[in-house]
């Protein structure tokens, strides 16, 4: 049974969101501010977690920030600011998907099968793949450099940079990122993808502003130019 925490400071929403995914088969611990988000992550380290973004003390994007710098644990941000650049404030954080309220019980469940199946798809056992002098253990979920140094991903890092390496060479417009990324059911024009895009680059390129690995094709999307191979 996996475990979710959703952190809400509305005790009438945790209540609601509690019933509904027990009802769907989760665990589910709940938490109001960062004071006991911090202490249920000190009992035992959830699945998934589900943070809104207006907290009382600490905002929700500090806690974005605190959590992946501590945690692997995917996070589903959840806002009642709908503008894009809170969207894109909380993916630059680290949060893996977001959910602007109010929103149907359905959907953020859709969202949270879609983030955990992909936090845990299966692969075959030493699966390695190198590009550009750069090596994945798809196992171990683990990026190293040229040099053999480890760069921490995010999980919405390590599924998009996934989706590059599948479809090398190959120019994949933002509707079809997003869709191989994080399944159907978002925005086509949402451009929150670029932001995953930029971070990822941060990671992987020596100049993020004139990428070589990682190309904007004009009008069309991006390319990932280099060859994969097993190894």
């Amino acid at each position: 049974m996996q475990t979710l925490l959703i952190v809400d400071d509305d005790a009438e929403i945790r209540a609601l969101l509690k019933r509904f995914f027990v009802q769907q088969g989760y665990r589910v611990e709940l938490a109001g501010d960062g004071d006991a988000l911090w202490r249920a992550m000190g009992r035992s380290t959830p699945d998934l977690v589900i943070l809104d973004l207006m907290l009382p003390g600490d905002s929700g994007l500090d806690l974005c920030r605190r959590l992946r710098s501590r945690y692997p644990t995917p996070i589903i941000m959840v806002t009642a600011m709908g503008q894009l650049s809170d969207r894109i404030v909380g993916l630059e954080l680290g949060a893996d998907d977001y959910l602007a309220k109010p929103f149907d019980a359905r959907e953020l469940l859709a969202r949270v099968r879609a983030v955990l199946r992909r936090s845990a798809a299966p692969v075959a056992a030493g699966a390695a793949l190198v590009f550009c002098g750069w090596r994945v253990d798809q196992t171990r979920r683990e990026l190293r450099s040229p040099e053999g140094v480890m760069v921490p991903l995010s999980n919405g890092e390590f599924t998009l940079l996934t989706v590059f390496l599948e479809n090398p060479q190959r120019v994949l417009t933002r509707e079809q990122l997003l869709t191989l990324a994080r399944g159907r059911g978002h925005d086509a024009f949402d451009r929150s993808i670029d932001v995953q895009v930029s971070r990822l680059r941060r990671k992987v390129e020596r100049d993020s502003r004139n990428p070589d690995i990682i190309r904007t094709v004009r009008n069309g999307g991006y390319l990932f130019a280099c060859t994969v191979e097993r190894g």
